[in-house]
């Protein structure tokens, strides 16, 4: 039942080439950046990632993504990094964008062990219809792309709607960032850091855990679980110095000189 491995160098040394992999994280917040660069420096290429973005220039993914090692995203939101943009843009990268909470549902289905599931999200698009660019060629045409899913009326509450087919996601491996977990893998998330966190630990086959604390196994409340052990296989526990590395993706701060807001009513 002792899940802790003694280095994020041993957690990651199995992850092959061309392996799928679940990445938790919303932003800069709450990335299992510690892992990320553990298996950066570990080579494995030709990727395929599940997150919901794909982190910024030379931080969290944007580390594999700016060495090449990433050929295929399923993400929501890819803001924020120009790496990303430019090797879409010039057909070195597939993408498959998906609206935001879907990726999170098709994730948690995946853990749930459940196939597909009907959503109104995205019915009358692209992502009912097809036709999303999900790779460009090298002149900018599009060389895939997505195709169309099934479309089917449901009655909810006595209105008829349409519904989209959306199948499930499941992993090779999954990365995560807890703020406490044991050796047992029960997990908690600290704030915001409970954000795909959880639902890409269910959906990974081999799921990894970077913790900021580690502790022993009762020391959680049952209460407290936010992530049951059961979907861990692997613990890393962060030393202080990779615990308290934390980016903060934009920091926007008034000028010294800037006079202060007048507060009275």
């Amino acid at each position: 039942m002792d899940k802790v491995v003694a280095s994020a160098e041993q957690a990651v040394a199995d992850i092959r080439d061309g392996a799928s992999l679940a990445v938790g994280g919303f932003g800069l917040c709450g990335i299992p950046s510690v892992l990320v660069d553990a298996l950066h420096a570990q080579g494995a290429t030709d990727l395929s990632v599940v997150s919901n973005n794909c982190g910024v220039d030379g931080v969290g993914l944007g580390v594999l993504l700016g060495a090449g090692r990433i050929s295929r995203v399923t993400a929501s939101y890819v803001g924020e990094n120009k790496e990303f943009a430019r090797q879409y843009l010039a057909g070195e990268l597939e993408v498959e964008l998906t609206p935001q909470g879907t990726l999170a549902e098709k994730l948690r289905a995946g853990g749930a062990g459940i196939a597909a599931f009907f959503t109104p999200t995205g019915v009358g698009t692209q992502i009912a219809e097809g036709g999303l660019p999900w790779r460009y060629d090298s002149t900018g045409g599009i060389a895939k792309a997505s195709p169309a899913k099934e479309v089917r009326e449901f009655t909810v509450h006595g209105q008829t709607r349409e519904f989209v087919l959306e199948e499930s996601i499941v992993t090779d491996f999954a990365l995560v960032r807890a703020a406490v977990g044991d050796r047992h893998g029960n997990l908690v998330f600290h704030e915001s850091a409970r954000n795909f966190n959880p639902v890409v630990a269910m959906a990974g086959r081999i799921t990894i855990a970077e913790v900021e604390r580690l502790v022993e196994p009762g020391e959680i409340d049952p209460d407290d679980v936010q992530l049951p052990g059961v979907y861990v296989r692997r613990v890393v526990a962060l030393t202080p110095e990779q615990a308290a590395d934390k980016r903060i993706e934009k920091r926007t701060v008034r000028a010294a000189t800037e006079p202060v807001p007048n507060q009275e009513a």
